[in-house]
């Protein structure tokens, strides 16, 4: 469920040129079946297929899943043991089914952009103190 997947080159050229083709209306036919893409579908096949165009492996999540401990840390590119600290000390919700811990693919993305926020703001302030400095920033 959360292996990433990843194109070969040729294939990657193939999706880049359905993303040129691909617009809000159009209709999919596979294998004589038909689909027609509504604005959010088509919005959803791009925010899929752009990264396996550039190359760049793709995880899709139902945020309703629960996750191992070893699947969230892999999501988030951190360690297991430190993903562990995190939950223990309350940054991301989880629940316990017996004795390993299970966490809501939603929460553990809600974590991830409340941290991606935080470290902007820190950014933010260091380039303000730079500039303060007349650091070249």
């Amino acid at each position: 469920m959360v292996a990433p997947l990843g194109l070969d080159p040729a294939h990657q050229e193939e999706v880049r040129a359905l993303l040129n083709a691909l617009r809000s209306g159009d209709v999919l036919t596979v294998n004589g079946q038909t689909l027609s893409l509504s604005p959010s579908l088509a919005e959803a096949l791009r925010a899929y297929l752009e990264p396996l165009a550039r190359g760049e492996p793709v995880v899709v999540v139902p945020l309703e899943a629960e996750l191992t401990t070893q699947q969230a840390a892999d999501l988030l590119g951190i360690s297991r043991p430190y993903l562990i600290r995190l939950l223990e000390e309350g940054k991301i919700p989880y629940r316990k089914v017996g004795t390993h811990r299970r966490i809501r693919a939603r929460d553990l993305l809600a974590y991830k952009e409340r941290s991606r926020h935080k470290g902007e703001e820190i950014l933010g302030k260091l380039v303000e103190e730079a500039q303060e400095l007349g650091l070249g920033y």
